[in-house]
């Protein structure tokens, strides 16, 4: 009788921050000291600076952009970390690259391209979600030009 034995398979590891903001000047600076705490408890790594630059320019746009609440979620899975931002907005904001900043903004999602994060945006009924991938194991990426 022979008997084969597969190796057991783990589960992707998984760790989530949900925190609701108020709509107020201090919620990015709030966003940024939840997700430092956070992210140095769950998976300490180097780019938590550059994961609470993204989160601080998501809550940024969100505060600046829209009239209500937002909504700041953080999950880290295999090294590799998604930043949501939920708001009431259903006006989508631009992303193609912008050389300079206006009076609505403008430069933040270069910063946040010039890191390594991937931006995708999710539309819905009554607002919107504005999610950012970064790779926590990867090394900084180029500076955006200014």
């Amino acid at each position: 009788m022979s008997m084969t034995t597969s190796p057991p398979t783990t589960p992707p590891t998984t760790a989530c921050c949900a925190v609701a903001l108020p709509h107020s000047r201090r919620a990015p600076s709030l966003a940024r000291q939840v997700s430092e705490r956070w992210l140095k408890a769950t998976d300490p790594v180097d780019r938590v600076p550059d994961a609470v630059l993204v989160v601080s320019e998501l809550v940024t746009n969100a505060v600046r952009h829209t009239c209500g609440p937002c909504t700041l979620t953080l999950t880290v899975r295999d090294g590799r970390l998604d930043i949501a931002v939920a708001d009431d907005s259903e006006e989508l904001p631009e992303l193609r690259r912008r050389s300079e900043a206006d009076e609505r903004g403008g430069l933040g999602m270069g910063v946040i391209r010039g890191l390594g994060g991937q931006i995708r945006l999710v539309p819905a009924i009554g607002g919107k979600t504005v999610h950012v991938l970064l790779d926590l194991r990867s090394a900084r990426g180029p500076s955006p030009q200014r």
